[in-house]
């Protein structure tokens, strides 16, 4: 086989692979927060923007929304008995993208509270790097929102 044909095949095979998108180890849009189980005030809410140019349906086909490359938070976190709640309060129809300290990634849509806001709860939360997404679905347009993180309730 020729080098040429050799380098097309070997061009087309990578072509197929899924991109890698999201940069976990970016420097987070809006800054790391480090807490550990039981913090006071509960919730911890963030001031953020959702939104971005990536769709993240290419990560998961369970995944929804359109985000940046760069994390919006990274939480660090020290575990103990409470659940871990993730939830996003806005106006805008917004997805929640986390790549968990098991490395796995989760996603959710319109679990929370006003039927647009996503929520993802750890009952049994690992204690490590939360690398946190806010996407705004349906196209890539940037929405305020607030990430609120708490042990006790959801947004």
């Amino acid at each position: 086989m020729s080098f040429a044909r050799c380098f097309v095949g070997a061009a087309l095979a990578l072509a197929a692979l899924p991109a890698a998108a999201q940069d976990f180890n970016a420097q987070p849009n809006f800054g790391t927060v480090n807490l550990r189980t039981g913090f006071t005030p509960d919730p911890q809410v963030i001031a953020v923007r959702s939104g971005g140019a990536l769709d993240v349906q290419n990560l998961s086909s369970n995944c929804r929304g359109f985000i940046s490359n760069a994390p919006d938070v990274r939480l660090n976190f020290e575990a103990g008995n409470l659940p871990l709640i993730l939830s996003v309060n806005s106006s805008a129809d917004t997805t929640l993208v986390v790549n968990g300290p098991d490395g796995q990634w989760y996603c959710d849509d319109d679990g929370g509270n006003e039927g647009l806001n996503p929520s993802l709860r750890f009952d049994k939360p690992s204690s490590g790097r939360y690398e946190i997404w806010i996407g705004t679905y349906g196209n890539s347009s940037y929405q305020e929102a607030q990430l609120h993180i708490s042990e006790l309730y959801s947004q």
